[in-house]
């Protein structure tokens, strides 16, 4: 026999006693097979689990099918065969079947059976924060309602057999009283606790305050015991997410869950103006509701619901008592309008009769003797314009609702009602005020006419003391038309400007603050902000304030001259570095998200001159000279539009002595903070005007640019300089949120600490 030969069978043999599988001896266990009579549900996803149960390892049939993991149900259970054979070598029709199960055999590595037992372990002990692990997909459990049998389909044409030697290792122990963790495959919910429906609901509610879809599980545990685990992640803060579990062990507990989703879904649904909730995280992990300051539970929601109404009661009122004052002011200001056009006609009409007649001899005599005498037939009539107005606005207005009557509590429908009147109501007013504003408007232009026109039969009337004195008048020459009036006055409207989004607009910026920066800022200041960029940030703020020891300098440079032998190989008889900054030929091309270049990046070693021989003076004079550089840089350049920039802090405030640098993305600040902060985290956010002193760290802060390839932008740093001394800062608005944090975010059983981030929020 080859030596190959017998190498591959000393290595199935290891295996099989590694499982205690005698294939001369297979036990009644293994060859037992029930019918399963199973039956695919039409409309299930594959890659959506809604259980997961701790099932008895004996009471799972396994099944081989000659498919791959990711055919359909359908075809997979078709071909599938019992385990027992693929274990026959004796039958002749089961030789292929019993070769195949050979090289599985000989494929499979026991080191990837060890880590499902490790992880079965694990889940032994804990189900995990999502519920789902790493391995999950890799267990083909269904369950057979027509038999009640779990079975497990194995795709004979898959990479990974792990799961499914596991299982058949287990079932193989004496014992076999073992139960697995495993999600259950073509299996709807229960609806022990929620219906079908609520579940599908729940999504959606979710979805609204998350803006992310939940997955929502019916999860057993080892006594077979009943909980819905919902997990998901939800905005605490802007554009940061944080994960929230929600365990629901009874039926109580879910119905109150629902209950509370659906009535914050449908006041926010039916009323956002008024009702607007946000999401934060609980003490232990899970997710909490949010309307202003208040928390809403469900115990406490009918109390809330109470305070609502009464609130909305005393906002009714006062929209009606807005609605009746500015409706009398809009009727009375109707009536003076009437009043004022009749006036104005009337004297318009004179002044026309007046220009005509003084075209003609005998038209002047007429017009002369018609007006001589003051009539008050004008003002008898204005009289009853403005009765027969005043009238009929009386019979227009509606009667004003009369106090709701009062009630130990009211629900949604009553609420959303009340709201939604509300709401009319306010649509009524904006409309009165805009009618209000147009005829005050109008009630000033037409004052400015009366008076004009008054003043021009005034210069008629005082020249009819006498015929001859009026005729003169009147063949003078006059005024072609009446002035209008004043030009209506225009508010000026506020210059709007756009809320910076860092996701969209952070290219944008870091493009102009770039093409800016290298235009305005020498190569030293470049060089010089570098440094800031590097571990020796803590040193120069140290000196920039003059709180450092001689200590600190000697240890910073002798770290400083190991960490150059080490990067540049350099040997303790060099005294010098003959290559400076070109660690490599600017004939090498590099990239900066996929954009090419041919640039040298910078280098802190080149920058301050670090050589064997740097003496403890030299290295501080050098950092002085880049503190100066700094300094000199910031005055250089500002932000050409309104950003909000963030920093995480350990203490109660900014210290504005030191360069202080700032993320303009939250995100990333707060993801680093989460993980190295302990105790309190305050969380700044400063929205700097436009103009504002600042240095972005784009990309000539990292390359030089002398071969001019370098890509324009902002693209290896969101960080940005700031120098906080030099503003004016007012508290605008101080709030908190919480943050699930996992010590180990790649490990499925991994602790969880909830994080309480304090918010300050400055305006400059």
């Amino acid at each position: 026999m080859p030596k190959k030969t017998v190498e591959k069978n000393e290595t199935i043999k290891e295996k099989l006693e590694y499982l205690g599988l005698d294939l001369d001896k297979i036990p009644k266990s293994i060859k037992q097979y029930k019918p399963l009579e199973f039956r695919i549900s039409k409309f299930y996803d594959e890659k959506h689990y809604k259980q997961y149960r701790y099932v008895p390892v004996k009471d799972i049939q396994i099944l081989l099918s000659p498919t791959n993991r990711m055919d359909e149900i359908e075809e997979k259970y078709k071909k599938a065969s019992p385990l027992a054979d693929y274990l026959d070598d004796k039958s002749e029709k089961n030789i292929l079947k019993h070769t195949t199960f050979l090289n599985m055999l000989n494929s499979f590595k026991i080191e990837d059976v060890e880590k499902v037992e490790e992880e079965q372990v694990n889940l032994a002990k804990k189900i995990p924060f999502k519920v789902k692990y790493e391995n999950n997909y890799l267990w083909q459990i269904y369950y057979s309602e027509n038999t009640d049998q779990y079975f497990m389909l194995v795709p004979t044409e898959d990479s990974d057999y792990s799961t499914f030697f596991y299982l058949l290792k287990k079932q193989l122990e004496k014992r076999r009283t073992g139960k697995i963790f495993v999600p259950i495959r073509n299996v709807d919910y229960t609806s022990e606790f929620l219906k079908k429906s609520e579940f599908e609901d729940i999504e959606n509610y979710l979805w609204l305050f998350t803006k992310d879809w939940p997955l929502i599980y019916e999860v057993f545990d080892k006594n077979d015991n009943l909980s819905i685990q919902i997990v998901g992640e939800t905005e605490v803060y802007q554009k940061i997410k944080s994960s929230y579990r929600v365990k629901l062990d009874s039926k109580e507990e879910a119905n109150e869950f629902y209950k509370l989703l659906k009535a914050l879904f449908i006041l926010q649904t039916e009323i956002p103006h008024y009702f607007d909730f946000k999401t934060n995280i609980g003490k232990n992990g899970e997710i909490e509701f949010y309307i202003e300051d208040r928390k809403i539970e469900y115990g406490n929601i009918i109390e809330w619901i109470n305070n609502e109404y009464a609130i909305g009661q005393d906002k009714e009122e006062e929209e009606d008592e807005l609605i009746k004052n500015n409706s009398k002011r809009l009727q009375d200001l109707k009536v003076e309008i009437a009043a004022q056009e009749i006036e104005y006609l009337a004297k318009e009409k004179q002044i026309s009769t007046f220009l005509e007649c003084k075209k003609t001899f005998f038209g002047k005599f007429k017009y002369y003797f018609k007006y001589s005498k003051k009539k008050n037939k004008n003002k008898m009539k204005n009289e009853e314009v403005q009765e027969e107005i005043y009238e009929e606005e009386q019979e227009d207005q509606e009667e004003l609702p009369r106090r709701r009557t009062k009630k130990e509590n009211y629900n949604i429908e009553e609420l959303v009602s009340l709201y939604k009147e509300i709401d009319a109501k306010e649509t009524e007013l904006k409309n009165i005020m805009m009618d209000l504003n147009s005829l005050k408007l109008k009630n000033k232009n037409m004052q400015k006419k009366i008076e004009n026109a008054t003043a021009y039969i005034a210069e008629i009337d005082s020249h009819k003391k006498s015929i001859f004195e009026f005729w003169k008048y009147s063949n003078k020459d006059e005024m072609s038309s009446l002035p209008e009036g004043e030009e209506e006055e225009v508010n000026i409207i506020k210059k709007i400007t756009k809320t910076f989004d860092y996701e969209e607009d952070l290219e944008k910026l870091g493009k102009t603050m770039d093409k800016m920066q290298r235009k305005n800022l020498s190569k030293e200041e470049t060089d010089s902000l570098y440094i800031t960029t590097t571990n020796l940030l803590p040193l120069l703020n140290r000196i920039k304030i003059n709180d450092f020891q001689p200590k600190d300098i000697e240890n910073a440079l002798k770290d400083i001259k190991k960490e150059a032998a080490d990067e540049k190989s350099l040997s303790e008889k060099e005294e010098f570095d003959i290559f400076g900054g070109m660690l490599q030929d600017s004939t090498k091309v590099s990239k900066i998200k996929n954009k090419k270049h041919r640039e040298l990046p910078k280098d802190k070693f080149n920058i301050l001159e670090i050589s064997k021989n740097t003496k403890q003076i030299g290295f501080k004079l050098s950092l002085e000279n880049v503190i100066a550089n700094i300094k000199q840089a910031l005055t250089k350049v500002v932000v050409p539009e309104d950003v909000p920039i963030y920093k995480v802090i350990s203490d109660d405030n900014i210290d504005d002595r030191i360069f202080n640098i700032f993320d303009i993305n939250p995100e990333n600040e707060i993801s680093t903070a989460i993980k190295n902060e302990e105790g309190k985290i305050n969380f700044y956010k400063i929205n700097l005007k436009e103009g504002t002193n600042a240095i972005g760290y784009t990309n000539c802060i990292f390359f030089d640019n002398q071969n001019k390839t370098l890509p324009v932008g902002q693209d290896l740093s969101t960080k940005i300089l700031v120098d906080i001394s030099k503003l004016e800062l007012t508290l605008k608005n101080k709030t908190k949120f919480k943050m699930v944090q996992f010590e180990n975010e790649h490990d499925d059983f991994s602790k969880i600490e909830i994080k309480t981030i304090n918010v300050f929020e400055f305006d400059t």
